[in-house]
Parts: C-alpha cells; structure tokens; sequence
C-alpha cells in the first residue's frame, strides 16, 4: 500500500480506537529540551501532535524492529525506543507517572508485527496440541516486571530462544494476589457447543460461538461485581 501525508494524517485522526493515547515528553533530536505532544498509537505507527486537539501529527515512528528499554534521563519515567544500526535515531520519552509508562511501554514492544506473529505461532502450537489429544493448554501469564540487562528493564518484541516463564514463588496461590477478583474460567463445552466438529468448521463460526460465551460470562461477572 502506497502511504502519503494526507493517508498518514486521516488514519492517524480516523475515529477507530487506539491502541493508546496520551501525553509524553518528548526529548529533541539535537536539543537536550524535552517538549509536551500528545502521543497516539495505531498499529506499529506512533504518531504525535502539537496538542490532543490537533488534526495532522508532527510527525510518526514506525516502531518495526524497536527495543524499549528505561533510561536515566533528566525526567522521570523516561524510556526510549532505540533501533539497530550504527545511525538510527533513538527516542527518548518521559511519561507523566510510573503506570502511565509501564502501560507505554508495554504498549509500544507490542506494537510491530514480529510480536503478533509469534502471538500467532504460539496460539498455533497450542491449538495443534489441542488436537493432538493433549488437553486445554492454559494460556502463559505475564510476567508482571520486564528482564533486565545491564540494571535496565527491557522490553522487546523478539523472545529469546528457550525462554521460559518465570516459576511462581513457593506457596503463592492465584488467591493471595491483591485486587478485584478475576472473571470466571469458562465451562467445559457443554449443549451449546456446536452439533459439527470443530475441525470443519470456519474461523467465523468459531469466533462467533465462542463470542457468546465469553459475553455471557462478561455481564455475569459485571454483576458479580456490582453487587456489595
């Protein structure tokens, strides 16, 4: 696909959802100043604008390839998007809290297509076990703080080779963790799984059916929590 400015400017304000929105601190490429513009990201494109009332961004990053890491920096909770190669520019961000930059962070190393395709190889291989006969596979939690090289938390798109998750410390329980309690798991199939075999039928069908539980198991949750 052919992109331009005006393509750039109508898909940057278009009335779909972001991925995530908000101000940042933006440090200058040749100034040690840091400038206040309102961040938006769609996709793997990062735009940013003068203000959140504006209607064609400054300017864009395409964040394909991108390592976000922290950053000691005259702000707090800087953070910076680096790329490989010995003249690529690195950004240096600042958010206006610690949750707002975790949720940035973990926002942007999301963001290109290389994270979604390993997503998409490991939903595959769980399905193929699925089919293989070997049960639900429990989907992998994230871990709730990033690795950390050289004392700086990392995040990136790339997983690296035999990764496994971090055990769970001895004698925690789901149950011990602070907060709201989580929704409900979803029954077994039962009379409303589908008549056909679930191999012929199409990814439309699937979603579809599976949609309906999942909404239904949403507003019983709704309510469980409104309730004192």
């Amino acid at each position: 696909m052919k992109l331009n400015e005006r393509s750039l400017a109508f898909y940057a304000t278009c009335d779909a959802p972001a991925d995530n929105a908000g101000f940042l601190y933006k440090k200058g490429g040749r100034h040690a100043a840091y400038h206040r513009r309102w961040f938006v990201l769609r996709g793997n494109m990062l735009f940013y604008f003068e203000d959140a009332a504006s209607r064609e961004p400054v300017g864009v990053i395409i964040l394909e390839g991108c390592t976000v890491e922290l950053v000691e920096a005259a702000e707090e909770f800087a953070f910076a998007v680096r790329f490989a190669g010995a003249r690529a520019r690195t950004y240096v961000l600042a958010a206006e809290s610690q949750a707002a930059m975790e949720g940035w962070v973990k926002a942007l190393s999301r963001a290109s297509f290389d994270y979604l395709r390993l997503v998409v190889r490991e939903l595959e291989q769980q399905l193929a076990a699925v089919r293989a006969g070997g049960g639900p596979v429990p989907p992998r939690r994230p871990r709730a703080l990033p690795p950390k090289e050289n004392g700086c938390a990392v995040w990136s798109a790339e997983t690296p080779a035999g990764a496994a998750p971090a055990p769970a410390p001895a004698g925690a329980t789901p149950s011990a963790r602070p907060g709201p309690e989580p929704p409900p798991l979803p029954p077994r199939r039962g009379a409303s799984a589908p008549s056909r075999p679930l191999d012929s039928a199409s990814f439309a069908q699937l979603h579809e059916w599976y949609g309906q539980e999942v909404r239904a198991l949403r507003v019983r949750w709704l309510r469980s929590q409104a309730q004192p």
